[in-house]
């Protein structure tokens, strides 16, 4: 009898620390399928706050070019495009559509000098620029996050509580093909 009880209770203890172990794997798992998604949000974040930005601005820049209805036009898509994405690679795709569009506009700018020095103009860009870096600075911090979740549901034995529970990889955040490329950059004289 005293064989079988240290046996049950050997049996018992292991369970109990497998039980241990599963369960603090799903949770660290849980926490970080919620980090993606609260550096997800702080991404979705920034860009609504570039979205609320760019009508004061283009608004700004239409009063000084009127004739430039092109790049209003495609600022304008670009930003329906984000309201309308729904997985992380369609929001990356618009969100480089929007850039383009909104250097293109920035170019549009240095054809009309009075609208440069006007403090409107100038005010809304400054806040465009660090809505920027705060959107760049998101989707860094997205990508080490998602790093972070994707490497821990590979790693034995995480990835048979993740296949059991249906952890599946995050997508990451990443730039369009043509961002790539360097632009180029004229003066003319």
């Amino acid at each position: 009898m005293n064989k079988t009880l240290k046996s049950i209770l050997i049996g018992v203890a292991f369970l109990l620390l497998i039980s241990v172990l599963f369960i603090g794997t799903y949770n660290k798992m849980v926490s970080l399928d919620q980090k993606v998604k609260r550096a997800q949000s702080d991404i979705d974040t920034q860009l609504q706050r570039r979205n609320d930005l760019i009508p004061n601005l283009v608004n700004t820049v239409k009063g000084y070019a009127a004739q430039e209805k092109d790049i209003f036009i495609e600022i304008a898509n670009a930003r329906a495009k984000i309201g309308g994405a729904k997985t992380v690679g369609e929001k990356a795709n618009a969100d480089n559509e929007l850039s383009t569009a909104l250097s293109r506009l920035l170019v549009v700018v240095e054809r009309y000098p009075d609208l440069k020095s006007s403090a409107n103009f100038r005010d809304l860009t400054v806040a465009l620029e660090g809505t920027e870096n705060r959107i760049n600075i998101a989707r860094q911090d997205y990508n080490r996050t998602v790093d972070t979740y994707n490497a821990t549901i590979k790693k034995f034995p995480n990835f048979i509580i993740a296949g059991i529970f249906r952890f599946e990889d995050k997508e990451y955040y990443k730039a369009a093909e043509g961002v790539k490329e360097v632009p180029k950059v004229e003066f003319s004289r």
